[in-house]
This record gives structure tokens, sequence and C-alpha cells, in this order.
């Protein structure tokens, strides 16, 4: 299979339109069988499409976050500070409320707003020329953070390892090279060659859509498999190292990341497998205590019973749950991987010490 991966590493999966009025991102939703853009203009499009999942991934929903209220922030019409700054906390706190878990969304947020109260005294035209060079490095800090996670990563690796995965942390949810899989495009850059054993992720199939068709365009070695098959691939000895991405990590190294992660890493710690956290210091939430803390996000009964199925494969007044993260504890974990280094436990010390 011809590499792919130039454009597979520097796909845009969330820009600021040329004019600045819109954002402008792929529907993650219909891949892999569609590559189709959005273009976002409204309150509403930007939540639904944070909601909906057409773009996630915890950095690439800061990055949306960011361009997204920029360009609200263009439409308000007001004509002094007080009534700018009150329709822009609206905005804010209306995309703040789409993913509750996913902690850059607000962090992308409260730091847009910081440009704005911090900037009191300026006209509102500047401002808003602030907000524009704030959203646009918040996008340039994230590929700068995707570059040196992966580069930490690969130092975790060797040439020819096994490595499984969970949900997708590439460039799709990010930018370049990704978090979580960051370092397998890195390597596959420079020459080295791994087996990645990709979990389906249930119920939205992230791994499935999302994860194996980043990692067969770019020409890595990638096995597709059902999430209740990690252990036997495990024991098999086929998987020297576990890397899933994070949504948010409490002060004590507890991480919270797509449902089904911490299975994942209950059976790495019984095959004796590293499990791998990697993300942005801006995922680390030094306000939460522990993963007790973290309030998980449940969704739509429906994804469990109807989606991607041609007709219902449950009874259709079942009671479902379908919590959309769950929490593995920090015990479990070998290192968390970040853009300022790589942190061993005990993590309530070594997370600390990145700020």
């Amino acid at each position: 299979m011809p590499t792919d991966i130039g454009r597979v590493t520097h796909i845009r999966s969330v820009r600021l339109s040329d004019d600045g009025t819109a954002v402008v991102i792929i529907d993650q939703t219909q891949l892999p069988n569609r590559t189709e853009y959005l273009t976002l203009t409204t309150a509403e499009e930007i939540w639904t499409a944070i909601n909906r999942l057409q773009v996630r991934g915890a950095p690439a929903i800061g990055i949306c976050a960011g361009y997204g209220i920029y360009c609200l922030a263009r439409r308000i019409e007001a004509s002094d500070y007080d009534g700018f700054l009150r329709e822009f906390r609206r905005q804010k706190d209306y995309l703040d409320s789409a993913r509750p878990t996913a902690v850059n969304l607000s962090w992308a947020l409260n730091r847009m707003e910081r440009v704005v109260t911090e900037n009191k005294e300026k006209k509102i035209p500047d401002i808003m020329e602030l907000l524009k060079v704030e959203c646009l490095k918040i996008h340039e800090e994230d590929m700068a953070m995707c570059r040196a996670i992966s580069e930490y990563g690969l130092s975790l690796l060797k040439d020819g390892d096994g490595i499984l995965t969970h949900c997708n942390a590439g460039p799709l949810a990010t930018s370049r090279y990704g978090t979580g899989q960051g370092p397998l495009f890195l390597g596959k850059e420079r020459g080295m060659e791994f087996r990645v054993f990709a979990d389906e992720t249930r119920p939205l199939l992230q791994g499935a859509r999302l994860t194996a068709w980043e990692l067969q365009r770019a020409g890595i070695d990638v096995t597709l498999i059902c999430d209740n098959m990690a252990s036997i691939v495990m024991k098999n000895g086929w998987v020297q190292a576990c890397m899933v991405g994070c949504d948010r990590v409490a002060a004590n190294g507890d991480t919270a990341n797509k449902i089904g992660t911490s299975g994942v890493a209950v059976l790495a710690k019984y095959y004796g497998i590293p499990f791998y956290v990697l993300g942005p210091t801006s995922t680390i939430d030094m306000n939460c205590p522990t993963g007790d803390d973290i309030h998980i996000e449940l969704r739509d009964p429906e994804e469990i019973k109807e989606k991607f199925y041609g007709e219902p494969v449950a009874p259709g007044d079942v009671k479902c749950y379908n919590p959309s993260f769950d929490v593995t504890d920090h015990s479990l974990i070998t290192a968390i991987v970040t853009e300022k280094g790589i942190c061993y436990p005990p993590y309530t010390e070594s997370l600390e010490k990145l700020f």
C-alpha cells in the first residue's frame, strides 16, 4: 500500500474560513465512506457539531471552540463594552454546554474570554483583532504540542512493537500528528514499523471509522478488532504497549477517556503491558482532585440500539446505559505523556511540576 502519510498528518480537520466568518470542519460522522466538510456560522450549528461529534477529540474541540466564539463575537451588535461582554458570555456559556466532560472546550472558551476581560479599555474592533490572534494561536500551539507529545511518546516505543489503541486520538481529533496515535505517524515518517490493533470503540466506532482510516491511509499496519478482543491479542503476546488519548486528567492522574478505556487499562495491568495516556497539558485539570469529580456525559440510548444499523438490534423499549466516557484509575496508568515531558507516578507530584 502506498504511504499517504503527508496528507493524513496534515489534514485540516478544523479551520477558520478564509473570510473569518465561519468554522470549517470535516464531518467525522461521515467517515470513512464520505469526506464531507461543514461550514458552521451560527451558535446552534457550532453547538450541534460539537455535541453530535461531527467534530470530536479534546484538542479539536478546543480549536473549534476558539474559532467558533470568535466567529460569533464578530456578529455581536453592541454599542458599548458591557453589552459586548454580556452577549459574549451568553454565547460562551451556550457553547460550553455542548460537551461537559472534555475540558478543552471550557479551557479554550475561558482563554478567549480572558482576551475580552483583560482588554476592556480597548475599542471593540481592537478586541476583535485580539480574539482572532488568540484563536489562531490556540490552533498553532496545538500543532506544536502534538509534535512534542509524539516525540516523547515515540521514545517509549521500539521498532516492530505491537500497539493497541482505543477510540481515536490522531490527526482528525487534534492537529497534525495527534496525541494517542501521534507517535505511530511520527515513527512511520522515520522508517519505523508498528503493528497496530485498533479497538472498534463501541458504540460510535471511532476506532473502526477514524483510527483505522487514518492508519491505513498512512501505510501503517493496522488490524481492526472488536472491543472484546483486546484480551486475546494481549494474551497472544501481540501487544507491547497501549496508547490512548484523554479528555480530562484529574490532579491525581485519574483520566477520563472514551468509554472502554478503563477496561483496556485493567487488561494491560493483568498482562504486564505498559498503558500510556497521551495528551496536552490543557487536558489536565488541577482543580479536579480525582476522577470521582469528573462529570461523565450520558448520551442517547439510540446510539447503542440503532446507530449504524439498517434496523434496530435491540428491543425498542429496553433500557440502555450509555456513558460517553469512563475514568481510568491512576494506578493503572504507566505514564502520562504531555508536550512538556513524560509524567510518572506519583502523579500528584509529577503533574503539579508541569505547572
